[in-house]
């Protein structure tokens, strides 16, 4: 073998040997860019799974939470409905209540609300036809005791039940509906005590 040869061949072999080390550098930092990849890549998917099941539950409450209001809602108008229905059919009753106890009771509730003075009491055009005899005795007795006057209208007053009062220019609607609506909030709230506990 020349010398020329045996340069060649040293050539060669060195360069064999600096590919070689190139490749072996080049893969070993494939190797650490793939495990840093591989790193990164696993704390990106366990981060993401980590928001992705916080994000879940806060949905899931918020869906629970919606779900429990919407419930709660429609809990209270079924109750307010049994109880705006209870209370129509106490004004029924009431109105429909035998002509001694609906008077009895009118003289009740007419005893809450008389005052000083001269009064007028007006009743609807049914009541107004069938008051007992002793009606307007009642009602004088009721109005000496607080040193006051009052006065059955021969004139039907336009409700459906119970009576008006006025004192001059001031008039007092206790037709049994207008006395429920005055008291209504009072009225729900104790009946939702009573049928709901």
């Amino acid at each position: 073998m020349s010398g020329l040869d045996e340069i060649l061949t040293l050539i060669e072999q060195q360069q064999k040997e600096t590919e070689s080390s190139i490749l072996k550098a080049a893969e070993s930092r494939a190797d650490v860019i793939k495990a840093e990849g591989n790193e990164k890549a696993k704390k990106a998917y366990e981060e993401y799974l980590k928001n992705a099941k916080a994000q879940a539950e806060k949905d899931f409450e918020n869906s629970c939470a919606s779900v429990d209001a919407s419930m709660k809602r429609k809990i209270l108008a079924c109750k307010v409905e049994i109880i705006d229905d209870t209370i129509e059919k106490t004004i029924s009753k009431l109105k429909n209540l035998p002509e001694k106890e609906y008077f009895d009771l009118l003289i009740r509730l007419i005893s809450r609300h008389l005052q000083k003075g001269s009064g007028v009491l007006g009743l609807c055009e049914a009541d107004l036809n069938r008051v007992p005899a002793d009606f307007e005795k009642k009602l004088c007795e009721l109005t000496e005791k607080i040193g006051g006057s009052i006065q059955l209208s021969k004139q039907p007053a336009d409700i459906e039940d119970g009576f008006i009062l006025s004192y001059g220019l001031i008039s007092e609607n206790c037709s049994f509906r207008a006395m429920m609506e005055a008291e209504k909030e009072d009225i729900r709230d104790t009946a939702a005590r009573i049928l709901f506990g």
